[in-house]
């Protein structure tokens, strides 16, 4: 009761006379277990906080034993799925780059395959959530009859060190495709996109160079993901240059049906998707689904796409133009590819 005493004594000498004894040994308890259960609250939803929020990965069926974020209701996103027919798989194939290249758009045109049954949000489980292990991994994806491929893209995978080590272990048959673009206007469509969601970013030129127009800062992450050879060199420690087909974002705007033969080719499927499927989108300046049988209107991807580039001074263009040249042609040279960038 000594100890009692004291502490009670500590927290009567704070609040003054008055109360008793045990008022005073009453009065922290309260306080003390809101902030016990504020931080234990507060501990549970940090865990899983670097995975996608639980709301944008569809999965038909929950599985019980799930961690939080693997709870998951289905998104609107996502293909329907019969249950109980087919069952889940891991990817055959992965769409794993790059940002604002067009990976997207290239996701939805092949959704349009019957044989093709794709995840609709990025699951990021190779760069975010390896630690939830491949078993949760498999429950994301769509159900598949034999013959079909299950698909998923996450562009971050590209530009992630540790991404080719842990898709090889997976399956080293994995196919993998790349969507790249010009990297001066990948960079300043990343920029934009920023901007859209933190309005008081720095301007372009202040964060892609130092020092006004000093050197080229590869630090920032709209920059360096250009650097595409630097990154292939990463995944051909894993993957032979045969497991990988490169898609220019540039034609898949200006030749959509064309770039997707290609790919349809490359994973082994009959050539289903066609001119047919698409028109072109002044407006928007890309490329749109013509409306399938049955729908009211064509499908087109989200505002967010198609959204107005900042003007960059022709100054810094020409600058960046010029440090990501011998980093394209190198690229050019692993790839066996001339994306007619420079």
């Amino acid at each position: 009761m000594a100890g009692s005493g004291g502490l009670g004594g500590g927290a009567g000498g704070s609040q003054g006379a008055g109360g008793g004894p045990g008022a005073t040994l009453r009065a922290p308890r309260a306080p003390l277990l809101f902030a016990a259960l504020v931080l234990g609250a507060y501990c549970l939803c940090a865990l899983p906080g670097r995975c996608p929020p639980a709301g944008r990965i569809p999965v038909p069926a929950p599985a019980p034993a799930e961690p939080p974020c693997a709870a998951r209701s289905p998104g609107t996103s996502g293909l329907p799925v019969a249950s109980g027919s087919g069952r889940r798989r891991f990817p055959q194939a992965l769409i794993v780059g790059v940002k604002k290249g067009g990976t997207r758009a290239l996701l939805e045109f092949l959704r349009l395959h019957p044989d093709v049954r794709a995840l609709g949000s990025e699951p990021h489980f190779f760069d975010r959530c390896y630690e939830r292990g491949l078993a949760w991994y498999r429950s994301l994806m769509p159900r598949t009859l034999d013959g079909q491929i299950t698909m998923e893209k996450t562009p971050s995978y590209f530009v992630t060190r540790e991404a080719p080590r842990r898709i090889h272990g997976m399956s080293p048959a994995t196919k993998l495709i790349v969507v790249v673009r010009n990297p001066v206007t990948r960079a300043i469509s990343d920029y934009a996109q920023m901007l859209s969601k933190t309005p008081g970013l720095p301007s372009f030129g202040t964060l892609a160079f130092r020092r006004g127009l000093g050197p080229v800062d590869t630090a920032w992450s709209a920059v360096r993901i250009g650097l595409y050879a630097q990154h292939l060199d990463n995944w051909l420690r894993y993957f032979p240059l045969s497991h990988f087909l490169f898609v220019s974002g540039e034609r898949l705007v200006s030749d959509p049906a064309g770039e997707l033969g290609h790919v349809q080719d490359f994973l082994g499927l009959k050539r289903v998707v066609t001119d047919k499927h698409f028109y072109f989108n002044a407006t928007k300046g890309f490329p749109c689904l013509k409306k399938a049988q049955g729908s009211g209107r064509p499908r087109c991807l989200g505002k967010s796409k198609g959204r107005p580039h900042p003007r960059v001074p022709e100054a810094m263009v020409q600058r960046l133009r010029a440090f990501y040249r011998p980093f394209n042609r190198k690229f050019y040279q692993m790839t066996g590819q001339d994306f007619g960038w420079d």
